[in-house]
Formats: structure tokens, sequence, C-alpha cells
């Protein structure tokens, strides 16, 4: 199945005055988009001119089957403060269609053929204060919710999620950008996690789709799922351990030159390792 892996990079460059990805992001990267390959069909980059450009002077375009600029694309009104991961959103491929993140790595095959119209790596609780009610949105004058819309249904995690149906596609794509056209805050949680994730199960629920989960919130973060690795919630410790960070780097680059050593080389010209 075709999947896809997005970095716009305007959020970064507006938070952070230019645009980089740290080292064991790029690392993950490069094992997300190898082990899906290798597992799973092809896979392609969706960014804008500065992250084609970013690939392309580290040599890591080969890592996908197809990389684009499209976008660039993405309308000015969409605050990138705000909407960090709206590049996500405006490169949802036709479904069928699997969407990635780049610190997401799957390591086994799909049974993609078993799979309903959505299925989501978990779904989440709906508590406060990341999924608020509605009158905390602040929203522009005109802008009306569906009513059709339940709040009461629990959100997905959208690290990773394979669609299968395109009226969901579409009507979940719709929404979301219409949603994001016409915020005035400026909470980048709530308001990023409402567009993707909550906008994603709410939009299902509204079309009678049922939600399959790869797994679940207590299997992946006590027991551990070796199908599995996403490294959100660990970032900002490799950032804070020096040690921890070298070892996970390494670990990384010991299993892509195991697996993949073709691409060995290719990790010697890339400055940030």
């Amino acid at each position: 199945m075709q999947a896809i892996h997005s970095t716009w990079t305007k959020p970064r460059i507006y938070s952070a005055g230019g645009f980089f990805i740290e080292d064991f992001d790029i690392l993950t990267t490069i094992l997300s988009a190898l082990k899906w390959r290798e597992k799973n069909g092809k896979i392609k980059m969706a960014t804008d001119t500065e992250g084609l450009k970013f690939y392309r002077d580290r040599g890591m375009t080969d890592l996908w089957d197809e990389i684009t600029d499209e976008l660039d694309d993405i309308p000015a009104t969409i605050d990138p403060r705000v909407f960090w991961a709206a590049g996500k959103i405006y490169s949802v491929p036709s479904a069928p269609a699997a969407v990635i993140d780049t610190d997401f790595i799957l390591w086994d095959s799909i049974a993609f053929d078993k799979l309903g119209d959505l299925t989501v790596i978990h779904r989440e609780e709906l508590s406060q204060p990341i999924y608020p009610d509605i009158n905390v949105f602040s929203m522009k004058r005109g802008y009306i919710f569906d009513p059709d819309l339940d709040w009461r249904e629990r959100p997905v995690n959208a690290a990773f999620y394979v669609m299968k149906n395109e009226d969901l596609r579409r009507g979940f794509v719709s929404a979301a950008k219409e949603f994001m056209e016409n915020t005035e805050g400026s909470d980048p949680l709530i308001y990023m996690v409402f567009a993707e994730q909550r906008l994603m199960a709410m939009t299902a629920r509204r079309m009678e789709i049922e939600i399959g989960e790869f797994s679940t919130m207590e299997r992946l973060f006590h027991d551990g799922d070796r199908s599995f690795t996403h490294i959100w919630g660990m970032k900002q410790q490799m950032r804070e351990n020096k040690e921890l960070r070298r070892a996970f780097c390494e670990r990384c680059k010991a299993r892509i030159i195991s697996d993949y050593p073709e691409y060995k080389n290719m990790l010697t010209h890339i400055p940030e390792l």
C-alpha cells in the first residue's frame, strides 16, 4: 500500500528562525521510510522547497519512491505556529493509503486486506485540557461547527493510520482545512489535535464508519509493542540527556547499516550525524 511522509518546514522556521531536523529525527525518518518500503510497499515524501533542499543536500531523496514540494501550496492563511502538523492534512493521498509520521517506525508487514475503512495506531481518551469543550475554541465570525459532530467521540492518535474510504478522506480533509482557515485561537496543542485527531474521529462517527486500532495505549506505553516504535514522548528526554541521545542514535545507525548496508555511505554525508 502507498504510504506518505510529510515535512512542512514553516513551523520550525517561524519558531526557531531557521529549518533544521535533529539527529534522532533524521535517523527515525530513514528507518521509517526504509522499513515501510521493505515490509509494506511504496512511500512518498510530501514537503516544500526548503524541505526538498534539506533532503537533497544530504543525499536522502532516494529513501522515498517519490519526493515533492507540494506543501508550498499550503495557503498563507494557515498559521504554522498553531497548525504545526498541517502538512500532514494537506498531503493526505487518495484512499486507500497510509499516513505515517517520520518519527514512527513500523517494523512488520500489515495485512491491509483485513483492515476496515479506517484503522489508527490507537484511540485516545477524551480528557481536558488537550481535548476541551466546544466553547473553548475561538473561531472567526460566521464559522459554525457541523451540528452533526459528536463531541463525545474519542479522538484517534494519528501518528500512523490507514484510510481506505475515499469519502471519509474527503470529508475529514475538507472539515480540517475549513477549521484551520477559520481559527482565531493561538494554542498550538488543542487546535492542531482537534484539526487532525479529533475531527478524523468525529467525521468517521458522523459517517457511521467504525474505527479499528492496531494497538492500545496500555499496550504501547506499559507492556511495549515490538511492531512499532514512536519516539514522540522521548524527544525531550534525549534533548536533556546527551548519553541517552547518543545511545539511541548509535543504535539507529547500527540498525540502518545492518539492514540496509547500501545506505551506510549516506550516513557519513549527513552533517547532523
